[in-house]
C-alpha cells in the first residue's frame, strides 16, 4: 500500500464537513443532546481525524456521531451506512490470513485497511450498541474485532442483523465474501 498524503484540500474539508453536518442533522436519534457546532470544532482542530473521516466516507461508510465520551471530551463516530461499506468488502480478516491463502487472494484485509485509514474495527459490543440505534447489515455482514484466543486457532468473527436479532458468527480468517466488509470507529 502506498503512503498517501493525509492532508485534505480546503475544498475537500468543506465538502466533508457539509456532508457530515447534513447526516448529523438528519439522524439526531443517533446522538441526542449533542450539538453539531461542538462536534465540528473538535473535527477542525484535528486534521488527521478529519482525514480518517474522509477515508470512512470515501469507502462508503457514511460516518456519523454515535456518542460523546464525557471523560475525554471525544466524540465517537461509527460507520452508519445501511450495509457494510462497499469500498471495504471482499476482504479477509488480517494480514496473516491474507498471506495464508495460496489461491484467489483478496486485494486486502480488514485490519490493514482500518489501520491505514486511522480507524478501528468495531468490537462485538460496539456493533450491538450500533444496532440499538437502528438496523444495519440486513443484507451484508461485517468483520468485528476478534478475540486473540479465536484468532490463534485460525478463526475470526463477524456480525449481521437478521430476524430482528444481531448474530455473531465465525469463519476462517482467510475467508472473504462480496457481502462482507467491516465497520469502523473513530474518536475525535
Amino acid at each position: 500500500m502506498t503512503k498517501r498524503n493525509k492532508e485534505l484540500s480546503l475544498e475537500q474539508r468543506e465538502e466533508l464537513l457539509r456532508t457530515l453536518k447534513a447526516r448529523f442533522e438528519k439522524n439526531m436519534h443517533r446522538h441526542k443532546g449533542l450539538e453539531w457546532a461542538k462536534v465540528q470544532a473538535k473535527i477542525e482542530a484535528n486534521t488527521e481525524k478529519l482525514w480518517s473521516l474522509n477515508e470512512m466516507e470515501a469507502t462508503g461508510g457514511e460516518p456519523d456521531v454515535v456518542g460523546h465520551d464525557k471523560k475525554t471530551g471525544e466524540y465517537i463516530f461509527y460507520d452508519c451506512s445501511a450495509e457494510s461499506p462497499k469500498g471495504r468488502r471482499s476482504v479477509c480478516y488480517d494480514r496473516e490470513a491474507l498471506e495464508s491463502r495460496k489461491k484467489h487472494k483478496p486485494e486486502n484485509n480488514a485490519i490493514d485497511m482500518a489501520t491505514a485509514m486511522g480507524i478501528e474495527l468495531l468490537t462485538e459490543e460496539q456493533y450491538r450498541m450500533l444496532q440499538k440505534l437502528e438496523n444495519f447489515d440486513m443484507k451484508t455482514s461485517s468483520w468485528v474485532q476478534t478475540p486473540a484466543s479465536i484468532r490463534k486457532l485460525g478463526g475470526a468473527i463477524f456480525c449481521d442483523y437478521r430476524y430482528d436479532t444481531v448474530f455473531v458468527y465465525h469463519n476462517g480468517a482467510e475467508s472473504y465474501y462480496a457481502a462482507r466488509g467491516f465497520r469502523g470507529s473513530l474518536r475525535v
